[in-house]
């Protein structure tokens, strides 16, 4: 971190470090200020309340996973594998980052009233332009209603990115993984969802089950 970045910046940035690393319960705005060396009223300069810091450090996470869904459309793939690598990028950025990923969809983040600078847009529309892209591409497979279908995949791939994390879906797969991010889940920060061993693999097949559960058969 630059020792000469805008204080509002460093403390987002301590914020995210601090989640990524200790998980939401570690973002107390004294811990925050400690960590990047500020009076521990510094951050009411800028964040007026605890949640209005949380949304801003929220924020980062959304850009993270929207650079991740760039990336996974980097190489053009057809509309279907387009979705399956987004949906692995997604479950690998939940897994990877589990601390960022649960303040993302916090629901008094989501709605962050009065906790955003007058005309900036609520933390809840980060979303917007993700589920766009999937809806489009859904829509290219041939989903007779694609804001739905993208819906219902959406939850579908939340669900797997929360059950794998909790150790629920590898103990009924007998991948012999306990959940949770690290090398066993087969998790990859280059891919979402890596498939160099057995759990990773299984992860893969799961994500793309849950893809072509509600996009139905491919064309023959």
């Amino acid at each position: 971190m630059e020792p000469d970045a805008p204080l509002r910046e460093r403390l987002i940035d301590v914020g995210v470090e601090l989640v990524k690393a200790e998980g939401t319960g570690s973002l107390g705005l004294r811990e925050i200020a400690r960590r990047a060396g500020v009076s521990h009223g510094a951050p009411r300069r800028y964040f007026p309340t605890h949640q209005s810091l949380l949304s801003a450090i929220a924020r980062r996470g959304f850009g993270e996973l929207g650079t991740r869904f760039l990336a996974a459309g980097a190489e053009r793939p057809a509309p279907r594998e387009h979705v399956r690598a987004l949906g692995r990028a997604y479950v690998g950025y939940a897994l990877e980052q589990p601390g960022m990923f649960d303040l993302m969809f916090r629901h008094d983040l989501l709605d962050s009233t009065g906790q955003e600078p007058s005309g900036s847009p609520r933390l809840r529309e980060q979303t917007l332009p993700l589920f766009g892209l999937l809806t489009g591409l859904v829509g290219a497979c041939g989903a007779a209603e694609p804001e739905m279908t993208a819906a219902a995949l959406w939850a579908g791939l939340h669900g797997v990115a929360q059950l794998w994390g909790y150790g629920s879906l590898p103990l009924v797969l007998g991948t012999g993984a306990d959940g949770g991010a690290g090398a066993d889940d087969g998790v990859g920060a280059d891919n979402g969802v890596g498939a160099d061993d057995g759990a990773g693999r299984r992860l893969a097949a799961l994500v793309d089950a849950v893809v072509d559960a509600h996009l139905g058969a491919e064309p023959a």
